[in-house]
């Protein structure tokens, strides 16, 4: 059951995949990613209560060298995307989990695939004009996110849900628009650059 709501996000994505190559600038995401925290509390040290504030992280990166316009404006454009999607494959996460939180409640199977076509109905009409004004880096971005939050390939989901038939069809859909369904997200070394992005958007540094 858990497979068969991303299953739907990604196959809803693929319509980005063939829009124009052209980059349109996207500033401002559509769901805010950063939640500012701010906890104060009291712990006991050496017999002494100690006041201490807990805040959300700050991270510290070297100062990035930019050696030219387009690569400023490439990743002027990478920060942009990746307020655009990142919202989405969090919600992605989110509605798996809750979903298949309340289909555990559910008596029996019967009124659990009552349940999934209800919630598939819902996951198109909120998510479909969303995915159709993706870009082309965007819906490519998209599909790492959401491997980076549920942790598995958007290729082996859909082969999980729909088989290696199926699986097949909508990697050589992706394939023909130059994506991939089986790209993996590898924040340690291709998608560093990324990771720092999303990691500082999350904290509200970008």
């Amino acid at each position: 059951m858990k497979v068969r709501l991303l299953t739907i996000l990604l196959i809803l994505c693929c319509p980005a995949l063939h829009v124009s190559a052209q980059d349109v600038p996207q500033t401002v995401a559509e769901e805010p990613t950063f939640v500012p925290e701010v906890k104060l509390a009291k712990a006991l040290v050496d017999g002494d209560s100690v006041l201490f504030m807990k805040m959300n992280n700050v991270y510290v990166y070297p100062v990035m060298e930019i050696k030219s316009e387009k690569q400023r404006r490439a990743f002027n454009r990478l920060v942009q995307n990746v307020k655009k999607v990142l919202p989405i494959a969090k919600e992605t996460n989110k509605i798996i989990i809750e979903t298949y939180e309340y289909l555990q409640t559910l008596p029996d199977q019967k009124s659990r695939d009552e349940h999934m076509k209800k919630v598939e109905k819902e996951i198109y009409q909120k998510y479909k004009p969303r995915m159709k004004k993706l870009t082309y880096s965007q819906g490519k971005l998209l599909i790492k996110l959401v491997n980076r939050e549920c942790n598995s390939s958007s290729y082996d989901i859909v082969k999980a849900f729909m088989g290696p038939i199926r699986a097949g069809f909508w990697q050589a859909f992706a394939w023909t628009f130059g994506a991939s369904l089986k790209k993996e997200y590898k924040p340690e070394t291709k998608d560093r650059l990324t990771e720092r992005v999303v990691l500082m958007v999350e904290a509200g540094q970008l």
